[in-house]
């Protein structure tokens, strides 16, 4: 299989990119990406490409809409040199939260997104935790979502955290968690909160008993942090033993690092859907890998074997 694909890395997901690849037991693709004094991107291929099926791996992450212009302009170069399909790896799908107009006047982006990804020649997207699932809806071609909740479980299983609860973080998360305490066999609680504006959120109460147990406050993003921190002060006030904060994707703005490291929560579990810098690394951080779950859902797509067969190594 090696020899009939290729994998490349753009700026934000190199490191993730590499251990795909060495997973697959294939190298990186060879590309360049220029930036011109004026901020324009060229990304030119250093290789031939004729007739392959390319993956483009590359979080959407900040600086959110340089690294899709990333995604954008190499797919077209990629076009123009006769790859045979693209694949566009996008485990950090930026743009996500603006999937409806939920004022007068606003744009549904996510959609834009989707529209400028097929209209530059992607043939399929692999994400990981879209912040809204039907943004898949939202694409003309194939789009396979894959999920971080089996990896969040085995580390906990792995761990051997006993009298656990799983918590979500609003009313919007609730089945994301109800999935992980059914496969944890553990009870759920629901934080109740309101959002008066974007990156500001007030805990009004919590729905379920926490008293005593251990508790997993999943989420699939963590942004600012403030909602998430505020989640876990108000578990440990009604009791709970510790606080495990877990997320797909570590956005990690502005002083969300120092939140989450000054926070009451034991540990803060996160993938490297997003790279974090080394600046915004903190002691209670605990990455998991999510590069097998990326490399094996390739390796599916590329032997025409259905990608929900991925989750099966984790018993999920």
């Amino acid at each position: 299989m090696k020899n009939k694909i290729t994998v490349f890395a753009l700026s934000a997901s190199q490191d993730l990119a590499k251990s795909i690849a060495n997973k697959l037991g294939t190298e990186l693709g060879k590309s360049r990406v220029h930036h011109f004094a004026d901020g324009e991107i060229l990304v030119e291929i250093e290789e031939s490409v004729r007739g392959k099926d390319v993956f483009i791996v590359q979080s959407t992450s900040n600086p959110v809409t340089e690294n899709l212009m990333e995604i954008l302009v190499l797919t077209d170069a990629l076009k123009r040199a006769s790859a045979k399909e693209i694949t566009a790896v996008i485990p950090y799908f930026g743009y996500a939260r603006q999937d409806r107009k939920a004022k007068p006047r606003q744009p549904i982006t996510s959609r834009l997104v989707a529209d400028l990804l097929t209209t530059a020649g992607v043939d399929r997207v692999v994400t990981v935790d879209l912040h809204a699932r039907q943004i898949q809806g939202f694409f003309d071609i194939p789009v396979d979502e894959m999920e971080a909740l089996p990896l969040i479980y085995k580390y906990f299983v792995d761990k051997g955290v006993n009298d656990l609860c799983v918590v979500s973080p609003d009313h919007g998360g609730a089945t994301r968690a109800r999935k992980l305490s059914e496969r944890l066999d553990c009870p759920i609680a629901i934080i109740d909160k309101r959002r008066p504006k974007p990156n500001v959120a007030e805990v009004m109460g919590i729905i379920g008993d926490v008293s005593g147990k251990n508790c997993i406050l999943v989420d699939d993003m963590i942004d600012t942090a403030g909602t998430i921190c505020a989640g876990a002060e108000v578990l440990k006030e009604k009791g709970a033993k510790d606080v495990y904060i877990a997320c797909t994707h570590g956005v990690l703005s502005g002083p969300a690092a120092q939140r989450l490291q000054d926070c009451s929560a034991k540990e803060v579990v996160i993938t490297d859907t997003i790279a974090i810098p080394e600046e915004k690394r903190f002691d209670k951080l605990v990455q998991v890998t999510v590069a097998d779950l990326l490399a094996h859902t390739i390796e599916n797509i590329e032997n025409n074997l259905p990608v929900s067969d991925v989750f099966t190594q984790y018993h999920f």
